[in-house]
């Protein structure tokens, strides 16, 4: 967990040094498709503005979900990958 930790103020510290907000950002994932992860991603996501692209992988278990959100702050970037981490099997990119 001190790991995670670590790497949210690493990326908080590089969002505020090279991202002037509000800003366009790009959230990309790879989830299983045994269950409704893809819904959970959308559903995480479901606040207006957003556009989101999934794609299937060739073997079909996997699938790329990408969100276009425009976001206010860098604690709003890290919140949503905090919240997406309760997904089963999600990783993050």
């Amino acid at each position: 967990m001190q790991d995670r930790e670590a790497f949210y103020i690493k990326l908080k510290s590089q969002l505020e040094d090279t991202t002037t907000f509000p800003a366009k950002y790009l959230y990309k994932f790879i989830v299983p498709t045994d269950g409704n992860q893809v819904q959970e991603v959308q559903s995480l996501f479901d606040n207006g503005g957003e556009v989101i692209n999934t794609k299937k992988s060739k073997t079909g278990k996997y699938v790329s979900v990408s969100i276009h959100l425009t976001v206010k702050s860098s604690d709003e970037v890290i919140s949503y990958y905090k919240k997406a981490e309760d997904i089963k099997g999600i990783i993050s990119l």
